[in-house]
Order: C-alpha cells, then structure tokens, then sequence
C-alpha cells in the first residue's frame, strides 16, 4: 500500500525533470513539440508529493502508442487515457512512484489548463503555502488513502484552476 507522502520542495526535482526529459525526448524524437514540467514539484516553495509530473506536447496523440515498449523499457507502466480523453499516461516506480508523464497533442485544452495552474501558483506565493498547508494536513490525515487525500484538494485546486484560467485570459 503507498503512503501519501508530502515534502517540502526539493531543489532537486528541476534537475530530476530535466534528466527524464531528455530520456523522453530521445524515445519519442521528432513527434514531440515541447516537454513541460508540471504540477507540485514545478512550483518552487511548494510542499509536494516527491512525484515528477512531465507533460510533452506531441503533434499526434495516435502516435506516442506506438512508444510503448521503449517507455517500458525505461521503467514506465503505461494507463492509456486514464480518465482523461486524448491523454496518454505513464507511470513509473510502482508504489514508490517517481514519475508521471501526462502526453498530449498540441492544442489540448488540457495543456493550457495545466500551465495556467503551474504559472499561477509560482506568481502567487500565499496561494502556494496555503495549498502546500493544504496537502500537509490531508496527507496526516489520510496516510494510507490516496483518494481521500485528493478528493480533499479538489475544491481548492478547482479554485486555483478557476482563477489561474482568469489570470491568463
């Protein structure tokens, strides 16, 4: 069973980002458009599960299927979509995860939808320790139920989304 770990931000996870990066660059070459670093580890300041979430951008979503095996090779066990249409997800390290890479196609919603949280948080530092307090306590509070612990951020990381979404406009 996996612990919900939550940590103070560690300088390190740039760097960590920036190695997995280049090892998904080489797997999936000229398709991909742009590779980005986001969700907790990207907010310096922000306390975070010890998780890197990478997001490229591809120019066509149907063709990162075919990459399978190579992600797989460097440790990554693919979900599909995983909930989310035109997504492509992978995880690595089992129950004691290291990385996430959300895949999408150029043009996704979804992209923007994650850099304006990602921008917001790193312009806005008392929403960052308010939603680092946040994840603390429900990480105490719920050591051993994941859900739990991210159903308890959806109303505030819907919030942050809502204004991060205004702030770009």
């Amino acid at each position: 069973m996996r612990k919900v770990e939550v940590c103070s931000y560690n300088e390190k996870w740039a760097q960590l980002f920036s190695e997995e990066s280049e090892k998904l660059k080489h797997i999936f070459g000229n398709e991909v458009v742009d590779i980005h670093h986001i969700g907790s580890t990207s907010v310096p300041g922000l306390k975070a599960k010890p998780i890197i979430d990478i997001m490229p951008v591809v120019k066509d979503i149907n063709n990162v299927d075919k990459y399978t095996i190579e992600m797989q090779e460097i440790g990554y066990d693919p979900k599909g979509e995983n909930g989310i249409p035109g997504r492509r997800y992978f995880q690595k390290g089992g129950d004691n995860r290291s990385h996430h890479v959300h895949i999408y196609q150029a043009g996704s919603y979804e992209i923007k939808r994650h850099l304006a949280f990602r921008d917001y948080l790193k312009s806005h530092l008392y929403e960052v320790e308010n939603y680092g307090e946040l994840k603390e306590r429900l990480a105490q509070q719920f050591p051993y139920d994941i859900e739990s612990y991210i159903n308890g951020k959806d109303e505030f990381v819907k919030e942050i989304e809502r204004k991060a979404l205004e702030w770009t406009e």
